[in-house]
């Protein structure tokens, strides 16, 4: 049983990978450039993949797959239709990264709330040893008590973001993206609702086409001045131009963003142009990636493929 994986490093080299390796004939590349999968996955019997595509062009030569594990929740690199055609199974896991992306969610949420990276290099400058008084107001900062928290999308994520935003005094409200709900702890609006009572909107979405360019010029120009946006759920949810000119001209006091529309970001993007943490605070899609739940994808993607070695379906997608 020869398993092949294409992006070991997806998970960081400081995860082990010594569960896929007891499994059968391992081949694990630490990357894996699109033009080169196809060749990588000839002879494979199993792969695992994160990003490469997995469709007709990379499967034609590749006789031997019988399954495609995904070394993530999304699969919108797998060509599903294809996959069933052929008789390839396709899994993925699930759950894994639901309390880093909460937790990062309020991180970025109250970074941007209290302006924590100004403050920090305010310190160390030796700007706060150089003056008189025993404190700094230099910049504004804010309660979480009392104001609503906004979640697009509430499942399982959302829910535990809602769950620590009432925790902090907020009132929680959430928009169904996918158009229902069956959540019933938490009042739900429309997205007009959404947009204008929020003073915290974070973002749980998945991509689609419902959810394109969610937030774009005309959901920015209904939102509250003084609300902060947090996006941790797929970079095309917002549209990057809109949020420019929304944070340039004051539309919104700020955002915290973990997800770009094309990723790594791109030179051009203007979001990385905007220097003032007050209004801008940018991490590198790492919400999802704490050392423990780097550590649940790996070891969820070895049950899966034990799993299917053993005749049993598991976090099967197709």
């Amino acid at each position: 049983m020869k398993i092949v994986v294409l992006d070991r490093t997806s998970v960081g080299e400081d995860v082990s990978a010594e569960g896929i390796e007891r499994l059968g004939e391992a081949v694990l590349y630490g990357s894996t450039p699109d033009a080169l999968a196809a060749e990588r996955i000839a002879d494979a019997d199993i792969v695992v993949a994160n990003k490469n595509p997995m469709n007709e062009s990379t499967l034609r030569n590749a006789g031997r797959v019988r399954l495609i594990c995904q070394l993530s929740t999304g699969y919108d690199n797998v060509d599903l239709d294809y996959c069933r055609r052929r008789g390839i199974r396709v899994c993925n896991v699930r759950g894994y990264s639901t309390a880093a992306v909460a937790q990062h969610t309020v991180a970025l949420a109250l970074s941007v709330l209290e302006n924590l990276p100004y403050y920090d290099r305010y310190v160390k400058s030796g700007a706060y040893g150089a003056q008189p008084r025993f404190s700094c107001f230099e910049k504004t900062w804010y309660e979480l008590e009392g104001k609503t928290w906004g979640i697009a999308g509430m499942g399982n994520i959302g829910k535990r973001v809602a769950q620590a935003a009432q925790a902090l005094g907020c009132r929680v409200i959430f928009y169904a993206t996918s158009g229902r709900s069956d959540c019933r702890e938490y009042e739900q609006v429309d997205f007009d609702g959404l947009l204008g009572q929020s003073d915290i909107l974070s973002l749980h979405c998945p991509l689609s086409d419902r959810t394109y360019h969610l937030m774009n010029r005309e959901a920015f120009a209904r939102m509250k001045p003084e609300a902060i946006l947090v996006n941790v759920a797929r970079g095309a949810v917002v549209d990057t131009t809109a949020l420019y000119e929304a944070l340039q001209s004051g539309q919104i006091r700020g955002a915290g963003i973990d997800v770009f529309e094309k990723e790594p970001i791109a030179p051009d993007n203007p979001l990385a142009k905007l220097e003032d943490t007050g209004k801008l605070q940018l991490t590198p899609h790492m919400a999802w990636a704490s050392l423990e739940a780097r550590r649940r994808c790996m070891e969820e993607t070895c049950r899966n493929i034990e799993a299917f070695l053993c005749g049993e379906e598991r976090n099967i997608v197709v």
